[in-house]
């Protein structure tokens, strides 16, 4: 389809915008999290707080965010989303301790579960084109994470409460442009029943989906949450690895993922991605120096970049065909398992510095045994198949059965 034809450009620009500004704001505190420790006096496991009040707080407001868009429609949830991550990260520059900051992270976690409830919704809603709003959609993740880093450096040179306060006001400009061009999408949706949500966990596939996800998301964040302490770099350096793992990430996400899933399917596109994840969580630990760490952090960004480009997919082709619902159960998962990563490896840190990785590799390695003994039915859910399910007799069984409904998401 001519992408000329699109007659919500506009709207869909914007709200493309304020993902990449929500994601860089996620990114940016990654090289100043040894720098505020330092500066406020605070330990490892307390600098982690930042990450797991944020993420904590992002999950649970998935199913309020998600229910109301329902209730009082999708633009007043994002813009009000907005407008409080605008202001939280503005009064985040501000804090004085710990405290005081750890809440204003979780406040700003509240906000981005109003925006990333609704976004993806509003995006599909507006466009005829599924396929490019997508990747436009996926194209702002991606540079988001890739220029996040390199802001926090830069900036966070100068003082740790720069990249707050510049975040915030990037925002404020988001919100001032996304007041006056988003637009409620024609088709209004009657509103989403909680039973409804919790309801999409009685599918067996979108089930062992969430198992998957909840170890791979674990690591996501000990490796987001807990690197830049370990590689022990001067702010502008580590703004500068992690923007190689940014990179590595959008090349996983834009480049690669989706080719991959086209030649071998999106189920066993995880499982390689998810593979290699864990053999780069073995290096780290075993890392002999910084330069051969931040390679293998570069090379984990590309891994999961291939887990992201297809997660997503593969919830809505599991869940409900309805994607409020599907989302809202599916980051509910997502985001709880990756809330207690970051102060769990900081607590870890104290006793050893390659602690963390080992324990990731643990988790993951767990989430792979599911993967490997039922990825057969998360496959026959999705209508692919896993190579070895032609020695497998359940899997076989499996896919005689009747395919899961995929919804919209094929």
């Amino acid at each position: 389809m001519d992408r000329s034809a699109e007659p919500n450009r506009g709207p869909i620009y914007v709200t493309t915008l304020v993902a990449f500004l929500a994601i860089a704001g996620i990114a940016i505190v990654d090289p100043i999290l040894p720098v505020i420790g330092e500066a406020i006096g605070v330990t490892a496991w307390q600098v982690e707080l930042l990450f797991t009040a944020y993420i904590a707080v992002m999950a649970v407001g998935m199913i309020p965010a998600t229910l109301a868009s329902g209730r009082f429609g999708f633009k007043p949830v994002l813009v009000t989303g907005v407008a409080v991550v605008g202001l939280a990260a503005i009064l985040a520059s501000f804090s004085g301790n710990i405290v005081q900051l750890s809440v204003l992270r979780g406040v700003w976690g509240l906000g981005n579960a109003m925006f990333f409830a609704t976004a993806m919704v509003v995006l599909v809603a507006l466009a005829r084109n599924r396929e490019w709003v997508v990747g436009l959609f996926e194209t702002a993740l991606g540079l988001g994470f890739a220029v996040g880093p390199l802001l926090g450096g830069l900036l966070g040179k100068v003082s740790w409460r720069l990249p707050f306060f510049v975040c915030g006001i990037f925002m404020v400009l988001a919100l001032a442009v996304a007041g006056r061009r988003l637009r409620e999408p024609a088709n209004r949706q009657p509103p989403v029943k909680l039973g409804a949500i919790f309801a999409v966990y009685r599918r067996p596939a979108f089930r062992i989906l969430c198992a998957v996800t909840a170890a791979y998301n674990f690591v996501f964040f000990v490796i987001l949450g807990y690197t830049p302490l370990f590689l022990r770099l001067d702010v502008v350096p580590l703004g500068f690895a992690f923007t190689g793992w940014g990179i590595g990430l959008a090349v996983g996400i834009l480049g690669v993922g989706h080719r991959l899933a086209h030649r071998i399917g999106a189920v066993q596109s995880v499982g390689l991605a998810i593979g290699g994840l864990l053999v780069c969580l073995l290096l780290l630990a075993t890392s002999a120096g910084t330069a051969e760490s931040i390679t293998v952090l570069v090379v984990a960004g590309l891994f999961m970049g291939l887990v992201n480009a297809n997660l997503t997919d593969l919830a809505l082709g599991l869940g409900s065909s309805d994607r409020r619902i599907a989302t809202g159960a599916f980051n509910l998962v997502r985001w709880g398992a990756a809330a207690p990563a970051p102060i769990i490896s900081g607590k870890l840190a104290e006793h050893s510095l390659a602690l963390p990785f080992w324990v990731g590799a643990a988790v993951l390695a767990a989430g792979i045994l599911v993967y490997l003994a039922f990825a057969h039915v998360m496959a026959a859910g999705y209508g692919e198949r896993v190579l070895w399910s032609r020695w497998n007799r359940a899997a076989r069984a499996v896919e005689r059965t009747p395919e899961e409904a995929t919804g919209e998401a094929m």
